[in-house]
């Protein structure tokens, strides 16, 4: 007589096992991936730089896996809601989430977080940076980032510097910027890019750190006079630029960036299959030139960089809150 004949229960624990095993196993090969359409979630409207990336991402990984990649935009409290939808979501692939830098510097902004940006989320990899400029506007008679410096010494809390929100890492650049050359500038915080740079261009504010992507137009027009980037090298979009550090003010580095994520726990094999995929899409000749022409460097970092570098970013900004003291609740 078979053992498992003499104990049913010992017979019932061996076919539970075996169920959760298979689940298991299957769970993590994830075979035939992805057998339905996947969600990409966008935290800002359509139309923006992210969204440009992220659909240029998705109509890319849609010919490469034979399934549908759409693009939700879920925009909202400086990408908190759709973050938090991200991390309440099923670990398996099918919705990833292309966010920025504002992922990292919301828990020093949010005293009430529903989700930690470290923990509740998979890094998959780090597409692009954009990095910061910092532009003067006609009333600024300012020919370098130095002259600024001096001209804000000379007229403490004479000049204004514009950004789109509270908190943004525009904002937080222009803290670190204030606290690094000891100068007393006033922040004078809009609703989005465009309002700010329609200020600056206006006289009502003097100068502003905006991402390459928003103020490009203005700069070739001749409308913005770009000082500096904060990039360690330069840009092709903007070779006649010259980074902090060749404007005689030391190393200052400051960017939004797009990144794709997963929630947390997503399967290792699974993970290194997307990264794999969207990784050859982003090498790609037509894909460089798009993120380019946005004013972009391309990073394509694999999921342990990426997590590295999301790390150090939440440090950066945290450090950036606290001296500009800036609190959403």
């Amino acid at each position: 007589m078979h053992p498992t004949s003499r104990f049913p229960r010992l017979r019932t624990l061996l076919a539970s096992a075996f169920v959760l095993a298979t689940a298991a196993g299957a769970a993590h090969a994830q075979p035939g991936f992805p057998s339905k359409p996947v969600r990409l979630v966008v935290p800002y409207a359509a139309g923006g730089a992210t969204d440009t990336v992220a659909r240029a991402l998705a109509e890319r990984l849609s010919q490469t896996w034979q399934q549908a990649v759409v693009v939700d935009n879920r925009p909202g409290a400086g990408t908190t809601l759709a973050a938090d939808a991200i991390a309440r979501s099923a670990p398996d692939g099918y919705t990833l989430f292309m966010t920025t830098s504002a992922h990292t510097i919301s828990p020093s902004l949010y005293k009430k977080l529903q989700y930690d940006p470290l923990k509740d989320f998979t890094p998959i990899t780090l597409v692009t940076t954009v990095p910061l400029v910092l532009v003067a506007g006609p009333a600024m008679k300012v020919d370098t980032a130095a002259a600024l410096v001096t001209a804000a010494k000379q007229k403490p809390k004479d000049i204004a510097f514009a950004s789109p929100g509270n908190g943004t890492a525009q904002h937080l650049a222009g803290e670190l910027f204030k606290a690094a050359h000891q100068v007393d500038m006033v922040h004078v915080p809009y609703k989005g890019d465009a309002p700010a740079i329609t200020d600056l261009l206006a006289g009502q504010v003097q100068i502003m750190f905006a991402t390459t992507t928003a103020v490009l137009p203005q700069i070739g027009a001749g409308k913005l006079k770009p000082l500096a980037l904060a990039n360690p090298k330069r840009l092709p979009v903007l070779p006649q630029v010259p980074t902090f550090r060749e404007a005689g003010l030391g190393e200052f580095d400051a960017a939004t960036w797009f990144g794709l994520l997963a929630p947390a726990k997503l399967p290792p094999e699974l993970r290194q299959k997307i990264y794999n995929d969207v990784s050859k899409i982003v090498a790609t000749p037509e894909m460089k030139q798009k993120i380019e022409a946005l004013g972009g460097e391309v990073n394509n970092t694999n999921p342990e960089q990426f997590e590295k570098f999301m790390r150090s970013e939440q440090a950066k900004w945290a450090k950036a809150a606290s001296i500009s003291g800036a609190r959403i609740d």
